[in-house]
């Protein structure tokens, strides 16, 4: 099978060298328009937007961003917890400026400089240094494993995608754990991870004081061994639980879900309050293209089936909805990273398979280089570009 791999990959490979060399170099009327590296950057963890395609891509965002984040967090934070650490520690001048140059330090250390990426969109758009059709080449046989027969599959793309999305999380879990790790033993106990700006200045009765993201219980939850703290793993689970599989993250969720939404206060969910607070999420989820809106339908008419949803989940036919009774659709509720893995792999097949057999040829990933690329394209700006890939 092997074997067979090999001389197919290398008969395309000829194939597409020779058309490649016998094609036109310009064409007058469709130049390309500049690859532009994303500007995304936010100080949050959410992360649902397309993941690069292209782990060189993704490296070079990412270590814009560390440095950005970095940047963000000593700029804003740093005094607050010199100020803190004083108060706890007391100490003299000299020891003072000490931790005050230990943390610019750390602020610049493994980090390189801007210098080395503020030209990355002209490293991207320069053919000698980064070919989208090598590239893709390269790439392909990566891609294609499942098995490697020439093709891949949307299971296989989704695969890809789901895998740069996890190197992507463990990136920024590994930056927040340094981070929050105060004694640098490799774990997090709740101690160390301070509740956000917002809960420390607020009091009780603020709006979302009592929501939980932030409180014991989910640390709790988290902590998979019960020993604690938070190791790698129970830390990246903390930060995003929609991806774990520890058992009682996932019953905290739906907790989670019934407090949010708990209007009346009572534990659980009644009808009305499913309606208006998750019944669209639910609807949505399901529905081809994920854009249905419920504002699109009127109350009356989509009443029907909420209730048949409502009755379906209802297990033991109160009326109402219970934190465990949740439990079947709370995937719909915090979709997991192999969601919008899927998600992505079907709009890229459904844009670059042109023969409409379901999935994608080399030739056709050649063909389409943009599809892939298109998380670093930007579409409002019409570069005219007369050095084009190949």
């Amino acid at each position: 099978m092997g074997k067979v791999s090999v001389i197919i990959y290398i008969s395309v490979a000829l194939l597409l060298l020779f058309l490649i060399s016998h094609s036109p170099k310009k064409h007058s009327n469709n130049h390309h328009r500049r690859l532009k590296l994303r500007s995304t950057f936010k100080f949050s963890d959410k992360h649902h937007e397309p993941v690069p395609f292209d782990p060189i891509i993704a490296d070079i965002e990412r270590r814009r961003e560390d440095r950005e984040w970095e940047r963000q967090y000593f700029e804003h934070n740093h005094k607050d917890f010199v100020v803190h650490h004083d108060e706890d520690h007391p100490h003299d001048g000299h020891d003072q400026h000490h931790d005050q140059h230990h943390a610019a330090a750390q602020a610049a250390e493994g980090q390189p400089e801007w210098e080395d990426f503020m030209n990355a969109e002209d490293y991207v758009n320069d053919e000698d240094r980064f070919n989208v059709t090598n590239r893709i080449l390269s790439l392909f046989p990566k891609i294609d494993v499942s098995p490697a027969d020439g093709f891949i599959t949307e299971s296989e793309l989704t695969d890809w995608n789901l895998n740069q999305a996890h190197e992507e999380v463990m990136h920024r879990t590994d930056r927040d754990l340094e981070l929050h790790d105060k004694n640098r033993d490799g774990f997090v106990s709740f101690a160390e991870y301070e509740a956000p700006t917002w809960v420390r200045n607020a009091d009780n009765n603020s709006f979302g004081y009592d929501m939980g993201w932030w409180r014991e219980e989910h640390f709790n939850a988290s902590d998979a061994d019960g020993d604690g703290l938070l190791n790698r793993t129970e830390f990246n689970d903390f930060l995003h639980p929609a991806d774990s599989s520890n058992p009682k993250l996932i019953e905290w969720l739906c907790k989670e879900e019934v407090r949010e939404r708990d209007t009346d206060k009572d534990g659980k969910l009644n009808f009305k309050e499913f309606f208006h607070g998750m019944f669209d999420l639910v609807r949505n989820y399901d529905e081809e293209g994920h854009n249905a809106t419920h504002h699109s339908d009127s109350d009356d008419s989509m009443q029907a089936p909420a209730r048949v949803l409502f009755q379906k989940i209802d297990l033991d036919g109160d009326g109402f909805l219970s934190d465990k009774e949740l439990l079947p659709i709370i995937g719909k509720l915090h979709p997991s990273e192999r969601y919008y893995a899927k998600q992505q792999a079907d709009y890229t097949i459904s844009q670059a398979d042109s023969d409409k057999d379901g999935r994608l040829s080399l030739a056709e990933m050649i063909d389409n280089p943009y599809v892939f690329y298109s998380s670093i394209f930007n579409d409002e700006e019409d570069y005219e570009y007369h050095d084009e890939f190949r």
